[in-house]
């Protein structure tokens, strides 16, 4: 129960990484914010999850790029909970596509959820993190974003910019007691609608596909009082698939 008594917002978390995250924040012992853009349903039954094994939490719905939506979504938080001390960004989309087929507004919408749907948060979130006195920020990247891969341009380079952007708050903020770090997960077992091109193509070292749980686990790490020292650092869990 080391984060017994923080409050931590997760994006994206209505389901397979955000919810894995959200009910191991909880059984750390936070109180959990289960945002999601519009799968309330979803984030209430995650929130439930988390209520029923003993732990608090509330489910919001707002798009992450709506500042306006994610204010209110933090000044309800803080209210409710008296704090805020934990800031996750795992809000993301992964669709794939020919470059010559990609327009404008498709590379935007990727980019703008997943980059500039954290700027927005950590701006929102950043006042509280710096009262708490051991604010923690983590990203959720992408093995993509180092690697590289086919059909996915747009989500390469979002996935790549949320380094940069963890590595730049880092040194801003480290004097302020305020961590920022990132977890990239490699190919991992989720529930999707069409799985991406490498994971027919792709077998991790380890010889299977990873967990949500596993991703989760490096998060409550990053979290806690045991990372204090830790900042600006991009953490792989992909079974050795990339090895930085």
């Amino acid at each position: 129960m080391e984060l017994e008594g923080k409050v931590a917002i997760v994006t994206g978390a209505s389901r397979n990484i955000g919810r894995a995250i959200a009910l191991e924040l909880a059984a750390a012992g936070a109180a959990v914010v289960v945002l999601a853009r519009s799968a309330l349903d979803e984030a209430r039954w995650v929130a439930g999850e988390i209520e029923a094994a003993g732990g608090k939490a509330i489910a919001a719905a707002a798009d992450v790029r709506d500042e306006a939506a994610i204010a209110a979504v933090v000044t309800d938080a803080v209210r409710r909970f008296g704090r805020l001390d934990i800031l996750v960004n795992n809000a993301a989309v992964r669709p794939e596509g020919k470059l010559d087929e990609i327009d404008l507004a498709a590379f935007r919408e990727v980019t703008s959820i997943v980059l500039d749907g954290a700027f927005v948060c950590i701006k929102a979130c950043l006042p509280h993190l710096r009262r708490s006195g051991a604010g923690a920020i983590v990203n959720i990247g992408g093995l993509t974003g180092f690697t590289g891969a086919k059909d996915r341009p747009h989500v390469v380079a979002a996935k790549a910019g949320l380094v940069g952007l963890t590595r730049a708050l880092a040194r801003d903020l480290a004097e302020e007691d305020v961590t920022v770090n990132c977890v990239s997960p490699g190919m991992i077992d989720t529930v999707r609608a069409k799985l991406p091109g490498m994971y027919a193509t792709h077998k991790p070292p380890v010889g299977r596909l990873g967990r949500p749980e596993e991703i989760a686990g490096a998060v409550r790490y990053l979290c806690g009082p045991s990372a204090r020292y830790v900042t600006g650092q991009t953490i792989h869990v992909n079974g050795g698939m990339y090895m930085g």
